[in-house]
Order: C-alpha cells, then sequence, then structure tokens
C-alpha cells in the first residue's frame, strides 16, 4: 500500500434500525493506485455506495479509516469530486457556470475559469452548449456536464456512484467511451459504482466485487484489457470470459438473500 493514493483501512459501517442494528460494511479493505480506475460490483444492498459516501466524507465509518495521500479522510473536501447518478446541476447556472461554479468559489479569476470550462466543454464534446442550461440538456448531456465540473476542480480523485443508470443503453454506452476518453486525457483516480457487470469490465483496471450483506471485498480482479479500449473489445474472447465470471461471482452473492 505504500504508493497508493486511496486506501481504504478496515472499514465498517452500521447503521442505527428500529429492530436494533444494521451493518452495512464489515472489515473491508483495498487500496487503489494513482491514476488507476476502479470500479465495485455487487449485489443490492452490499455496500457499495456506502462506501463512495464514506469516502467522500459525507458519511463517517463506524470502524476502520480512510486515507486520501496519507490524510484521513473527516468530511468532504475539495479534493474529491462526486458525480451522483441524479443529475445535480444548478438549475439557474448556464452550462459555462456550472462547470466553472466551485472555481468561483475558489476564487480563480474569471479568464482562468472560462479557459478551464472551456476545454472541459471541449473534452466532453459539449462546445457551443456554453449558454444553454440544463433543462435545454438531454440526460446524458446533463452528465457530461457534472463530470466537467468534478474534474474542472481538479480533485485527487472522482467518486462517481452509478452516475448512468439513469440513462437508457444507447446513452449509457456513449457515456461509457466519453469517460474513457475523458480519463485517457486526464488520468485521473476514479472509483466507481455500478451494477452493470459489462460496464465494470468496459471501464475499469480493476474489479472489485462486494459480497451481499454485510458487505466485504470477495475477489478483487484485474481487467486484461489493453488501453485504450473501444466499444468492440465487449466482443472479445477475454471480456466474455470475464463478464462470466463476474456474473457467477454476483449470483453467488445475491442467492445467498432471495
Amino acid at each position: 500500500m505504500d504508493n497508493a493514493k486511496l486506501i481504504i483501512d478496515q472499514v465498517g459501517k452500521v447503521f442505527p434500525t428500529k429492530a436494533g442494528e444494521m451493518v452495512a460494511l464489515d472489515q473491508t479493505s483495498f487500496s487503489i493506485k494513482d491514476g488507476e480506475f476502479v470500479t465495485i460490483l455487487g449485489p443490492s444492498g452490499c455496500g457499495k455506495s456506502t462506501i463512495l459516501r464514506i469516502v467522500a466524507g459525507l458519511e463517517q465509518p463506524s470502524s476502520g479509516r480512510v486515507l486520501l495521500d496519507g490524510k484521513e479522510v473527516k468530511e468532504p473536501g475539495p479534493d474529491r469530486g462526486m458525480v451522483f447518478q441524479s443529475y445535480t446541476l444548478y438549475p439557474w447556472l448556464t452550462v459555462e457556470d456550472n462547470i466553472s461554479f466551485g472555481l468561483e468559489l475558489k476564487g480563480v479569476p474569471k479568464k482562468q475559469r472560462l479557459e478551464t470550462a472551456q476545454h472541459y466543454l471541449n473534452l466532453i464534446g459539449l462546445k457551443g452548449f456554453e449558454k444553454h442550461y440544463p433543462v435545454q440538456l438531454s440526460g446524458g448531456m446533463k452528465q457530461r456536464v457534472a463530470i466537467a465540473r468534478a474534474l474542472a476542480n481538479d480533485p485527487k480523485i472522482l467518486l462517481m456512484d452509478e452516475p448512468f443508470g439513469a440513462l437508457d443503453a444507447q446513452t449509457r454506452t456513449i457515456m461509457q467511451e466519453i469517460l474513457l476518453k475523458v480519463w485517457e486525457e486526464s488520468r485521473k483516480t476514479i472509483l466507481f459504482i455500478t451494477h452493470d457487470v459489462e460496464e465494470a469490465i468496459f471501464l475499469g483496471d480493476s474489479v472489485y466485487v462486494m459480497t451481499a450483506r454485510p458487505g466485504r471485498l470477495k475477489k478483487n480482479i484485474k481487467v486484461p484489457l489493453d488501453r485504450p479500449r473501444e466499444f468492440s473489445v465487449k466482443q472479445s474472447p477475454e471480456f466474455l470470459d470475464l463478464k462470466n465470471e463476474l456474473l457467477g461471482l454476483i449470483r453467488e452473492e445475491t442467492l445467498k438473500v432471495v
């Protein structure tokens, strides 16, 4: 773990319930290297999003700790960018102003804010939509803006909680390709939560599989696919073999709670 960007160290999370307590996470540990793209899979309710919220500082662990660049995470901070499944843009701001909003809060000069916004607008393929408002955008376009806004603040790590889960299949596929393009250009460390096996493989350097609740790390699988990746890789024997392996692991865990 010496060269790790992010360390999840024996993290547990217990939530109070009317019946007593519910253990969401139990003794979960893993680490992510600088610039690595890690995806997390697991059955519903296994604590995937809880891990992300703890890393973001939105939840406190009941036990264990999270370290980012050797510093313990205790609260939210600008060193972590967050992209949710729901569209979290400010409806009263234009696309350009949404992307540069965090920079304005930091006191970055207007000229630099606009240059940064233009850079990410070009990167996500929305040049020409600077003055549009969120209501004028499709779901996929809104998520592109949300990703650009998170990256514009230059976080140490990008946290993504099923960001494409609400999109139709065709738009979701396009968004995966756009995200890979953005990652290849920025090489940001990314922790990505998904329930989609193909998405986890296509995007990730590694796929972490969680057990059924209480969530623990069941297996860490390195993705044996070269980068950059094209959509056609989803039909390769290596991809299909890994897909079948992951589906089997998820099925094992899902059957435990059925």
